[in-house]
């Protein structure tokens, strides 16, 4: 077993706390390779931003967890290595069993959500209590989640959105003693996260999909004043990247994401970490896309993925800045 203080690594109990009193949110950028990782790790001692490198649990298999484990401790040292050394979690995005969330705390990381949200409540708080009790007693904090996004993630399949509902909340986080919640309030898993048909479309034709309810959001702070949640499926979907990848050979079709400005809204409240994955993968196969198209010869993995690297670094960066609110708050 390997304690996440072994690591250089942080739970996000200090740091959900102060982003709640900074009003930001902490980034929670999911990654599986080297360059994902030294793209969040730069923009973030670059931008002074806390961070939580996110895992799901494809991509644990993807990379293997003991990997994985000496990547976060890397990243740690990395962070040393550019000058700046900001706080970083290593966090399992959507367990779904018991034993995934005990294996990851074995093998050292510092925080684990156990999304029993497919479950009856009832079997959601049983599973989310027992993730509890092992986790806390290694000093690991644990996520939980009530209502269901719509989308599509590696693992995570669900076709309809059900929205938290605020008057299970006070039950769930005494009953379970989580330490953040994530919540259902019109967010989307995946690039498509909304129909056209379900869009309006501004004065340039550009599609604007249905605001998030944060009339949920603002009943549920009344009933846990205080208490951490948490966003998924928060991607923004820039166009200029669909743009890109459609140009040079992708069918991405209706690719539709959150307004940044809706983000930023939310990063305001008692929302204190928001997730971003789809985005950091659009970044990068439209880099990729681009650079087979301009260098149709070129072989070289460093000289695709490199400048991937470079743009998954700018958008991240641009990130923490204008969207979350972290930059500085390291």
């Amino acid at each position: 077993m390997v304690s996440y203080k072994e690591l250089g690594l942080v739970n996000t109990k200090e740091m959900f706390q102060k982003a709640m009193e900074g009003k930001y949110a902490v980034p929670a950028y999911n990654f599986n390779n080297l360059e994902q990782m030294q793209a969040i790790v730069s923009a973030c001692v670059e931008t002074k931003s806390p961070v939580i490198l996110q895992v799901s649990s494809g991509a644990r298999k993807y990379a293997n967890q003991t990997l994985l484990r000496y990547l976060a401790q890397g990243a740690v040292e990395y962070a040393k290595e550019l000058g700046y050394e900001i706080p970083i979690v290593l966090h399992l995005d959507h367990g779904d069993t018991f034993e995934l969330c005990k294996s990851c705390i074995d093998m050292g990381f510092s925080s684990v959500m156990i999304d029993g949200s497919h479950h009856s409540y009832e079997e959601n708080v049983a599973l989310t209590k027992k993730v509890v009790e092992y986790a806390h007693a290694h000093g690991v904090t644990v996520e939980g989640e009530l209502g269901v996004l719509a989308g599509i993630e590696d693992d995570v399949v669900a076709e309809h959105h059900v929205y938290t509902q605020p008057e299970e909340v006070v039950d769930f986080v005494t009953r379970t003693g989580v330490d953040s919640l994530a919540i259902s309030i019109g967010t989307s898993h995946g690039a498509n996260k909304f129909k056209p048909e379900q869009c309006t479309r501004d004065e340039n034709g550009v599609l604007i999909p249905p605001p998030l309810r944060f009339d949920i959001l603002e009943e549920i702070e009344k009933q846990i004043p205080g208490f951490p949640i948490v966003l998924h499926g928060a991607s923004s979907v820039p166009q200029e990247y669909v743009d890109t990848i459609n140009k040079y050979g992708g069918a991405l079709k209706d690719s539709i994401g959150i307004p940044e400005s809706q983000l930023r809204k939310a990063a305001q409240s008692a929302v204190c970490k928001i997730n971003i994955d789809s985005d950091g993968r659009l970044a990068m196969t439209a880099s990729v896309r681009k650079t087979f198209h301009d260098q149709p010869a070129e072989f070289d993995p460093r000289k695709y993925l490199g400048p991937a690297r470079d743009e998954l670094k700018k958008m991240y960066m641009h990130k923490n800045k204008e969207v979350l609110g972290s930059a500085g708050k390291a």
